[in-house]
């Protein structure tokens, strides 16, 4: 792989302000090609926070375009030769596709971290969410069918296969989890729910408001602290404003990693009412300072990153979320069984491993065979 050039398409990177998991996961894989002796360059949507162009730890970052104009964009860019030579593009596809296929010569890799089926109403309620799904559902299958695709979780790759994508392969490719930071922060003395992640509709951070406010009496000195920004954070401010929670509900806004790292130390439990998740990376993250996570089933990913009654609980319904956290929150060997899970879980996914089974899906793409299945590396004998 020394010298191969590796084109990552997304619309946004850890820096952007929106950035979440996706961005981290894969700002990871990119990391492991350049150890690999790729050359790698991630064109994703230029945002304040950081140059057009710069070089970070190797990876050359090319910043064009907004929010949705990064997709005409990142085409031209590619079909011009602006980001030079490319032997494999990565076409992260988060609900749209950059349609690489239609401007490039280059192999193409398709990573798809979740299918946004139940996400387009919620955000794009009307005629837009209606398109936007039909291009997902319909037209990207067709357009990538002779693609490689990597998912990061079975859940994942089932949905895909829903869709029709089963003439490429689908590898899955987990995420990993970063070492707990030190911190000098005890566990909160007073019951502490975290909420961690953009702060947008489907992550649904009111179910986790309304938990709070139901479950306030039974426990004095309760607190919601919610990490995180987004263009739905002034909608959450009001929502916990005319609900009665500003004493109970704390926005932390955007911050950085040793705060972060300090609320999940503080938390007693990780309440992830996401409506659909890839993975779900805050939930190793919590797990690596001993906080067990309440999330919903039906998110997908979260079958994976957490073992129910092991490491975490999953629910089905509003009620039972609210449920779920009322019970941890009043058993403190319940609490403390799950927080052992919970570590251990952390520990079982590693960014090396996935760096390498990333790695070997490229290597094979480049040698034009395709991979199929949940490890990549343990099936190609790396």
């Amino acid at each position: 792989m020394t010298g191969k050039h590796v084109v990552f398409l997304s619309w946004r990177d850890t820096r952007n302000p929106e950035g979440g998991g996706a961005e981290r996961y894969l700002e990871k894989m990119a990391a492991g090609l350049v150890e690999r002796g790729c050359h790698v360059t991630i064109f994703c949507a230029a945002h304040a926070a950081a140059p057009p162009d710069e070089m970070v730890d190797g990876i050359r970052f090319v910043r064009r375009g907004s929010k949705m104009s990064v997709y005409p964009a990142g085409m031209a860019a590619l079909r011009r030769g602006d980001l030079g030579p490319a032997d494999v593009v990565v076409d992260v596809q988060n609900g749209l596709p950059f349609f690489s296929r239609l401007v490039t010569r280059a192999k193409v890799i398709v990573l798809v971290h979740h299918v946004h089926r139940e996400q387009w109403p919620v955000v794009y309620p009307g005629l837009t969410g209606k398109v936007g799904w039909w291009i997902e559902r319909r037209l990207a299958p067709r357009l990538y069918r002779r693609c490689q695709y990597v998912a990061v979780s079975r859940a994942t790759r089932s949905e895909l296969r829903e869709l029709g994508v089963r003439g490429p392969r689908v590898a899955v490719v987990h995420n990993g989890t970063d070492p707990a930071r030190a911190v000098a922060t005890p566990r909160s003395q007073t019951p502490m729910v975290a909420v961690v992640g953009r702060l947008v509709p489907h992550k649904q951070v009111e179910h986790a408001i309304d938990a709070v406010l139901a479950l306030r009496p039974r426990f004095p000195g309760l607190q919601l602290h919610v990490v995180g920004s987004g263009w739905w954070e002034g909608r959450l401010h009001e929502y916990a404003a005319r609900h009665g929670a500003q004493d109970c509900v704390v926005f932390e806004g955007h911050v950085e990693e040793q705060r972060k790292h300090e609320i999940y130390e503080r938390a007693w439990v990780l309440a992830l009412p996401s409506l659909k998740e890839g993975w779900g990376l805050v939930v190793g993250e919590a797990g690596m300072h001993g906080a067990p996570t309440v999330a919903y089933r039906s998110a997908g990913g979260t079958r994976e990153s957490i073992d129910d009654g092991v490491s975490g609980v999953l629910v089905d319904t509003q009620a039972q979320f609210t449920e779920a956290l009322g019970v941890l929150l009043a058993d403190e060997s319940w609490r403390s069984a799950l927080a052992k899970g919970a570590r251990d879980m952390s520990h079982q996914f590693t960014w090396q491993h996935a760096q390498e089974s990333f790695a070997v899906v490229v290597r094979e793409v480049l040698a034009e065979r395709r991979v199929d299945g949940q490890d990549p590396e343990a099936s190609s004998g790396a």
